[in-house]
């Protein structure tokens, strides 16, 4: 079993490493991407999980706006290759797919070098692939999804998730009840 505690970042129970006794994780991947809304939650978690000695990479795309705004920060940035999954016409629609498989391996293979103990995803296309690849490398994905109704990022990610995050009390019950954490977003403390 697990269980999120209220501040966002200590994960505890038996996935990859024992964890009892509430030790928090010591390398967290965050990811996020396509619009700064996907990344202005990853930014709030990073002063707490500083302050709780972990390590933070974040996986995002190649030159998504969350390159420049984790790179600020001195978070190390690992970019991989991602498509939009779109529900309306477009040519990108046959090509796309290939780069979310491609950011797929790429993600997996980033995992596999960086050996974190979870991952942290907040939405958009970008996560996708660094979600489906952590559960293939037996990596636990938490996900968060800040609007009432999950989005199809999200969506295509809940299988691969441990736990789903949630703002809403109306959210939980159009979730997994065995994934559904109503948490709220996390903020800035500033």
């Amino acid at each position: 079993s697990l269980t999120i505690h209220p501040l966002w970042f200590i994960v505890i129970g038996n996935n990859k490493k024992d964890f009892s006794g509430g030790i928090p994780m010591k390398h967290i991947v965050l990811t996020g991407g396509g619009t700064a809304g996907h990344v202005t939650p990853n930014i709030a978690l990073i002063p707490a999980l500083k302050d709780a000695g972990y390590q933070i990479s974040y996986i995002g795309s190649y030159n998504g706006i969350e390159r420049k705004l984790i790179e600020e920060l001195g978070i190390p940035y690992y970019g991989i290759s991602s498509g939009k999954l779109r529900r309306y016409f477009d040519p990108k629609n046959f090509s796309d797919p290939f780069r979310v498989l491609k950011g797929f391996h790429e993600a997996k293979k980033l995992l596999k070098q960086l050996k974190p103990d979870v991952v942290f995803s907040k939405g958009g296309f970008v996560t996708v692939p660094v979600v489906i690849a952590a559960k293939r490398c037996k990596i636990p994905a938490i996900i968060h999804e800040s609007d009432m109704t999950p989005g199809l990022a999200n969506k295509l990610c809940i299988p691969s998730a441990v736990k789903v995050c949630c703002n809403f009390p109306e959210t939980v019950s159009s979730l997994p009840k065995d994934k559904a954490v109503l948490t709220g977003t996390p903020i800035r403390q500033e």
